[in-house]
Parts: structure tokens; sequence; C-alpha cells
């Protein structure tokens, strides 16, 4: 599980990515009309998509010439799942060192 949620962070760990994160939560649409929102170019607009589509918090589909992309939100409840166990371990913790 650790190593899933390493590569969700990753997937999130560029400005750009968030960005793109964001729009996608309005709703599923092609990387064309993304790039209008944003200040990239298209091949970073492809770059990044890819990262975010490889750490599987986006999901892509084709729909005739196509590409259309949708935030994976069960990969979103994953990250949300992993950061409220942390509160709870810190919680039970009383400052003793454990490893998890």
């Amino acid at each position: 599980m650790k190593e899933q949620v390493a590569t969700l962070f990753k997937g999130l760990s560029d400005e750009n990515r968030l960005m793109i994160l964001e729009l996608l939560l309005t709703g599923e649409t092609c990387g064309c009309t993304l790039i209008d929102k944003l200040t990239i170019t298209q091949p970073t607009m492809s770059y990044h998509l890819k990262h975010l589509t490889e750490s599987g918090l986006v999901k892509a589909f084709k729909e005739g010439n196509w590409k259309k992309h949708h935030v994976n939100m069960d990969r979103i409840d994953q990250l949300i799942a992993y950061l409220e166990q942390l509160k709870k371990i810190k919680a039970e913790s009383k400052g003793e060192i454990k490893c998890v």
C-alpha cells in the first residue's frame, strides 16, 4: 500500500498537475480544453497528463479522435484514507516512537 500511496503523491508533486487535477474535478474533458485554462504548452500538458494517468489519479479513454480524461475518485479516497491513518497513528502514539 505504501508504494501505491507514494506513487499517488508523486503524481501530485507538481503545481501544474494539481491545477489539471482541480480542472478535471469539474468533469471529464480532453487535454485541448484544459490547455486553454493553463499557461503551459501542449507537450507539457501531455507530459503532466501522462504522469497523472500513470499514477492512477486520472483515467483516460478514447472517444473518436479525442482522448478524454477524468479523476479516479478511488485513488483520491485512497489518499484520504492514508492521511486519516496518519492522524490516527499520531493520536494514538502519545509521543512514543513507533514504526508502521
